[in-house]
């Protein structure tokens, strides 16, 4: 295995994870197999105990899926990672590896739905408090933690208001505290955020969206920045058994080999989709870390090394015009999730957010008329055309609103 410290980020995609492997392939084989033979009893025994390197049983390790964690590790520039089912089974391993009753939470407002809902109507029965803050405002952290504080749990740029937290900040409050800081990077992946060079303790992703990139693959990860963590995540996962399986992660670690020139063509097709839709008469805001004219945009600049693919924007015309626009679009795909080569578009208060409830919509600022998309790799002439003749339809419903 060549070293790979030296090389660019875009030379470490194609190679990162790649191992010498039996017959010489240049991408690493599936072993689509359950189970590991032993040698001998004494192999089989030194492999229980941790004495050997080898393999067991894939729930717990699998050279295929071992390569695709690596790979991301080493992008991340953390540790080690572990593959997980999705992104959830990532998140749920995080909180249950480090939290136990009595402990709190600290997270994003803003934040993928179905975190803030794990966290307030399931491991609230175990005791392990919550409370959602608008992590972008720095005071909002700092007044939020408590001695029992265990997690600053940051999302950024938030899903799905594309809120930016400045977490140089937030790992100095957390780590006066005592407290973890874990980031969920799936919004900009590591081509254009490193959450560890800011002192971060753990980085999460659903693999799902921009790590692999096509649409095709359920998957999560979790990235750790020492061993001892990576032993006590791990022993959790392997105990939850959320863990990936072989092909998913030959998948995933196809996908990161195309991953920053993939980012780039994302960022530079959403820069300008962003621009043209600031400018149109029907829509009433647009966050983009593009934007000037948007709110943590300075940190942005400081965290990001691009903007990322992902924009959001409210219609003037409220909950009716964002239906007109979703029944409308043509190129765009109507459909939740985020990260592929496709464009996708969206309507957060009935899809993905919906679970938060409306008062918690409202608190984090996800209103009737918001729209989230996610700009793909097509010709941007085509998407900003397809957005034109979707939003022309508008004016009717806004009339009737009136």
């Amino acid at each position: 295995m060549s070293d790979n410290k030296k090389l660019q980020f875009d030379s470490k995609t194609v190679h990162a994870g790649m191992n010498d492997y039996e017959f010489g392939p240049v991408v690493p084989p599936i072993y689509q197999t359950s189970t590991f033979k032993f040698e001998s009893a004494e192999q089989g025994a030194a492999l229980f105990k941790g004495e050997a390197e080898g393999y067991i049983y894939t729930r717990m390790k699998n050279p295929t899926i071992e390569a695709m964690e690596n790979a991301v590790a080493e992008l991340e520039g953390g540790h080690k990672a572990l593959g997980c089912a999705s992104g959830m089974a990532a998140i749920s391993t995080v909180f249950i590896s480090f939290l136990r009753a009595g402990d709190h939470v600290v997270c994003s407002k803003s934040v993928y739905g179905p975190t803030l809902t794990l966290l307030q109507t399931v491991l609230n029965k175990f005791e392990i408090e919550t409370t959602a803050v608008d992590t972008d405002i720095t005071e909002e952290i700092e007044k939020a933690i408590k001695p029992n504080t265990k997690i600053v749990y940051i999302e950024t740029p938030a899903n799905p208001m594309i809120t930016i937290t400045d977490l140089k900040a937030a790992v100095k409050i957390a780590h006066e505290r005592g407290a973890l800081v874990v980031v969920d990077n799936t919004f900009m992946s590591p081509a254009l955020q490193q959450p560890f060079h800011f002192g971060v303790d753990v980085v999460l992703h659903s693999m799902t969206k921009f790590l692999n990139g096509h649409a095709d693959v359920v998957a999560g990860i979790i990235v750790v920045k020492d061993e001892e963590m990576y032993l006590k995540t791990r022993k959790t996962l392997n105990q939850l058994g959320g863990v990936i399986d072989p092909f998913n992660s030959f998948l995933v670690h196809r996908g990161l080999k195309t991953l920053a020139i993939r980012m780039q063509k994302h960022c530079e097709n959403a820069q300008l989709v962003a621009e043209y839709l600031e400018n149109h008469p029907k829509v009433k805001w647009v966050r983009y870390p593009g934007l000037k004219s948007h709110p943590n945009y300075q940190v942005g600049q400081k965290q990001h090394s691009a903007p990322g693919g992902m924009i959001s924007f409210e219609l003037k015309g409220g909950f009716k015009a964002g239906e007109v626009v979703m029944n409308s679009v043509r190129l765009s795909t109507l459909a939740v999730s985020l990260g592929g080569v496709e464009t996708l578009i969206q309507h957060p208060a009935s899809m993905t957010h919906l679970s938060m409830g409306a008062e918690a919509r409202r608190s984090a600022g996800i209103t009737e008329g918001l729209v989230r998309l996610s700009v793909g790799i097509e010709n941007v002439k085509d998407i900003i055309d397809d957005l034109e003749q979707a939003l022309a339809k508008i004016p009717k419903m806004e009339k009737a609103e009136a």
